[in-house]
Protein backbone atom coordinates (compact mmCIF):
# COMPACT_ATOMS: atom_id res chain seq x y z
CA UNK A 1 0.00 0.00 0.00
CA UNK A 2 2.67 2.26 -0.64
CA UNK A 3 4.43 2.75 2.24
CA UNK A 4 8.94 2.31 2.22
CA UNK A 5 9.37 -0.79 3.67
CA UNK A 6 12.56 -1.07 1.73
CA UNK A 7 14.72 2.29 3.32
CA UNK A 8 14.49 0.99 6.87
CA UNK A 9 15.29 -2.73 5.74
CA UNK A 10 11.77 -4.73 5.69
CA UNK A 11 10.78 -3.19 8.73
CA UNK A 12 8.61 0.04 9.88
CA UNK A 13 7.87 1.43 13.31
CA UNK A 14 4.74 1.91 14.45
CA UNK A 15 3.60 4.16 17.24
CA UNK A 16 0.49 3.03 18.68
CA UNK A 17 -1.50 5.69 20.79
CA UNK A 18 -4.92 5.29 22.22
CA UNK A 19 -7.70 6.78 20.18
CA UNK A 20 -9.47 8.93 22.43
CA UNK A 21 -6.71 10.00 25.39
CA UNK A 22 -3.77 10.45 22.55
CA UNK A 23 -1.53 8.91 24.89
CA UNK A 24 1.33 6.19 23.35
CA UNK A 25 1.18 3.14 24.26
CA UNK A 26 3.64 1.53 22.69
CA UNK A 27 6.03 1.40 19.82
CA UNK A 28 5.94 -1.86 17.49
CA UNK A 29 7.83 -2.77 14.37
CA UNK A 30 5.59 -3.72 11.00
CA UNK A 31 6.79 -5.59 7.90
CA UNK A 32 4.21 -5.49 5.02
CA UNK A 33 2.96 -8.91 5.74
CA UNK A 34 1.94 -7.49 9.54
CA UNK A 35 0.76 -4.61 7.92
CA UNK A 36 -1.50 -6.43 5.40
CA UNK A 37 -2.89 -8.35 8.30
CA UNK A 38 -3.32 -5.22 10.48
CA UNK A 39 -5.60 -3.69 7.53
CA UNK A 40 -6.97 -7.44 7.00
CA UNK A 41 -8.37 -8.41 10.83
CA UNK A 42 -8.76 -4.40 11.75
CA UNK A 43 -6.18 -5.50 14.92
CA UNK A 44 -2.63 -4.56 15.59
CA UNK A 45 -0.37 -7.10 13.71
CA UNK A 46 3.49 -6.71 14.43
CA UNK A 47 6.73 -8.13 13.45
CA UNK A 48 8.48 -9.45 16.50
CA UNK A 49 12.37 -8.84 16.01
CA UNK A 50 13.24 -11.43 18.88
CA UNK A 51 11.39 -14.53 17.81
CA UNK A 52 11.26 -13.19 14.19
CA UNK A 53 7.77 -14.13 13.60
CA UNK A 54 4.44 -12.03 13.33
CA UNK A 55 2.43 -11.61 16.02
CA UNK A 56 -0.91 -10.14 17.27
CA UNK A 57 -1.00 -7.80 19.90
CA UNK A 58 -3.00 -9.77 22.75
CA UNK A 59 -2.36 -13.19 21.77
CA UNK A 60 -1.50 -14.30 24.97
CA UNK A 61 -2.87 -11.72 26.97
CA UNK A 62 -5.90 -11.37 25.41
CA UNK A 63 -5.64 -7.23 25.53
CA UNK A 64 -5.99 -6.79 21.66
CA UNK A 65 -5.42 -3.93 19.75
CA UNK A 66 -8.45 -2.78 18.22
CA UNK A 67 -7.66 -0.41 14.94
CA UNK A 68 -9.59 3.11 14.50
CA UNK A 69 -7.66 4.70 12.61
CA UNK A 70 -4.26 4.72 10.43
CA UNK A 71 -1.82 7.52 9.60
CA UNK A 72 1.60 7.62 7.94
CA UNK A 73 4.52 10.09 8.08
CA UNK A 74 5.04 11.98 4.97
CA UNK A 75 8.25 9.93 4.07
CA UNK A 76 5.77 6.69 4.41
CA UNK A 77 8.19 5.14 6.62
CA UNK A 78 6.73 5.30 9.87
CA UNK A 79 3.14 4.48 11.06
CA UNK A 80 0.80 5.87 13.55
CA UNK A 81 -1.80 3.94 14.70
CA UNK A 82 -4.63 4.95 17.04
CA UNK A 83 -6.20 2.15 18.29
CA UNK A 84 -8.90 1.22 21.05
CA UNK A 85 -7.21 -1.17 23.78
CA UNK A 86 -9.14 -4.26 25.24
CA UNK A 87 -7.94 -5.01 28.32
CA UNK A 88 -6.18 -3.35 31.11
CA UNK A 89 -2.97 -2.62 29.59
CA UNK A 90 -0.98 -2.75 27.00
CA UNK A 91 2.70 -3.66 28.26
CA UNK A 92 3.86 -6.96 28.89
CA UNK A 93 4.98 -5.82 32.39
CA UNK A 94 1.41 -5.00 33.53
CA UNK A 95 0.88 -1.03 33.05
CA UNK A 96 -1.18 1.06 30.83
CA UNK A 97 1.38 1.97 28.26
CA UNK A 98 4.99 0.70 27.83
CA UNK A 99 6.31 3.95 28.79
CA UNK A 100 5.69 4.24 32.58
CA UNK A 101 9.18 5.18 33.54
CA UNK A 102 9.99 8.66 33.78
CA UNK A 103 13.67 9.75 34.02
CA UNK A 104 14.06 11.63 37.13
CA UNK A 105 17.36 13.47 37.34
CA UNK A 106 20.27 10.57 36.36
CA UNK A 107 17.80 7.92 37.08
CA UNK A 108 14.83 6.05 35.75
CA UNK A 109 11.85 5.81 38.13
CA UNK A 110 8.53 3.96 37.84
CA UNK A 111 5.84 6.58 37.59
CA UNK A 112 2.43 4.50 37.57
CA UNK A 113 0.62 1.94 38.97
CA UNK A 114 0.14 -1.38 37.35
CA UNK A 115 -3.34 -1.81 35.83
CA UNK A 116 -3.13 -6.03 36.13
CA UNK A 117 -0.85 -8.96 37.35
CA UNK A 118 1.21 -9.85 34.66
CA UNK A 119 2.09 -13.48 36.35
CA UNK A 120 -1.87 -13.98 36.40
CA UNK A 121 -1.82 -13.42 32.46
CA UNK A 122 1.73 -14.71 31.44
CA UNK A 123 2.41 -17.24 34.08
CA UNK A 124 4.92 -16.55 37.07
CA UNK A 125 8.46 -16.20 36.84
Amino acid sequence: MDLDFAKTGGLIPAVIQDYKSGRVLMVGFMNEESFAKTVETGCAVFYSRSRNKLWMKGESSGHTLVVKSIQTDCDKDTLLLQVEAKGPGVCHEGYESCFFRTLEGKAWKITEQQTYDPKKVYGGK
